[in-house]
């Protein structure tokens, strides 16, 4: 069961998009499997994407015709990732972006894939022959509800938010949907991101904002360590509003905004839903000589089975936090700096055991199903945050069946 989360259902309409829905039957019958987002005349789309080396056919492809042409629809399925397939699931690949450019009267370039599934497999060709034409029938701009369902894999519950903001006299709507629930470490997880805005991004702008918004959100959370083969995070912005942003100005500030907090709702949104988690832990770094170190202890602590098996017991066995931060390979230590807490109890002072600790206050925080490890190092001003889960029998138990 995810983790203080509540499926958002009342989404707002982002003018320009419209989303169909199909069960095209990727994987598995009766259920939705594929979404196709169409994109109005002009719109602007950056992308942040995995860095595993293993990326999949759709990733590479995605960010070629991201280079060529002007997106005019995304196709998603689930099911089956499409990665690890070869030069046959490349041509695969290609292959689904031109059945649906024919069907809309678009070019193959125009299209951009996303796949999320089972990797290895070779990609179910039938099940788009059915899917696509099914989508392309009920495009509607209200089938975000739907859309978040029908791009799960392991979620328990779909995963979407919207937020409207008045600016210059004008609403701006942001929508946006992600799944992923194991397989997630991103560097820029398994994941996919879609946020639309009916605001006017410029495209020199529209990178640098997809890069910095997933950095503080997509790119801060971590549930088992695994960075997946098909992470795509893509910022989409329409126009439509009539609301056109420059940087600099109030305007661009309000929107950017209100896109971190879309963003950061969907990212935490995973963490909550993580494979089996019972708890959503907030790890805090401060005081540290760069982003980089903040960032190694952090992913340290936040990716030890030791540490994470013990905030699934609620067991305060703080020196397995103690051990994480000396191993994240941080140079010259100064020990007699380190301070640690969980939330305002604090286990670690100057280095060692707090005098005021005990063990009942360690584990009274540990039961609550959220709480906060804060790390100060002492070393400088650097400050950075992530999120992520214990680590429960359920995890195991939903990996190894994974594929049955």
């Amino acid at each position: 069961m995810a983790v203080n989360f509540t499926v958002f259902e009342d989404f707002a309409v982002v003018k320009g998009v419209r989303v169909g829905v199909a069960q095209a039957g990727v994987r598995k019958k009766d259920r939705d499997d594929m979404v196709i987002f169409e994109l109005a005349e002009g719109t602007q789309v950056a992308g942040v994407f995995t860095t595993n080396a293993f990326c999949a056919a759709p990733v590479h492809i995605c960010r070629r015709n991201l280079e060529k042409a002007e997106p005019r629809f995304l196709l998603i399925n689930t099911g089956n990732a499409n990665a690890g397939t070869g030069p046959k699931g490349f041509r695969n690949a290609e292959t689904t972006c031109e059945m649906l450019a024919k069907a809309a009267g678009v070019a193959p370039e125009q299209v951009l894939p996303f796949s999320t599934g089972v990797i290895g497999e070779p990609l179910n060709m039938e099940a788009f022959e059915r899917g696509i034409p099914a989508a392309l029938g009920n495009l509607a701009e209200d089938n975000w509800a739907r859309a978040g369902r029908g791009i799960m894999t392991t979620d328990t519950l779909p995963k979407g938010f919207s937020k409207q903001i008045e600016v210059e006299g004008k609403t701006v709507t942001i929508t946006g949907l992600s799944k992923g629930a194991g397989m997630i470490m991103p560097n820029m997880a398994t994941m996919l991101g879609f946020i639309a805005t009916d605001a006017a991004i410029p495209a020199a702008v529209m990178q640098g904002w997809a890069r910095k918004l997933a950095d503080k959100s997509f790119n801060r959370i971590t549930i088992d360590g695994d960075t997946s083969t098909n992470d795509s995070c893509m910022l989409i912005a329409t126009g439509q509003a009539g609301v056109s942003v420059e940087e600099g100005t109030e305007t661009a500030d309000a929107v950017f905004a209100a896109l971190e907090e879309v963003f950061r709702v969907l990212a935490q949104a995973i963490v909550r839903d993580g494979e089996g988690a019972t708890k959503f832990v907030t790890i805090d770094v401060e005081h540290a000589a760069s982003v980089r170190e903040a960032l190694d202890v952090a992913y340290t602590v936040a990716h030890s089975p030791l540490v994470k098996t013990a905030l699934y017991a609620s067991d305060a066995n703080w020196g397995r936090i103690l051990a994480a931060v000396g191993r994240s390979g941080v140079k010259d230590f100064d020990l007699e700096k380190v301070q640690i807490y969980l939330d305002d109890v604090q286990i670690v002072e100057d280095g060692g055991r707090c005098d005021s600790y005990t063990e009942e206050k360690g584990a009274g925080v540990l039961a609550h199903s959220e709480f906060t490890i804060r790390i100060e190092l002492g070393r400088g001003d650097v400050n950075e945050r992530l999120w992520t889960c214990d680590l429960s029998h359920d995890y195991v138990s939903i990996n190894a069946d994974y594929r049955s």
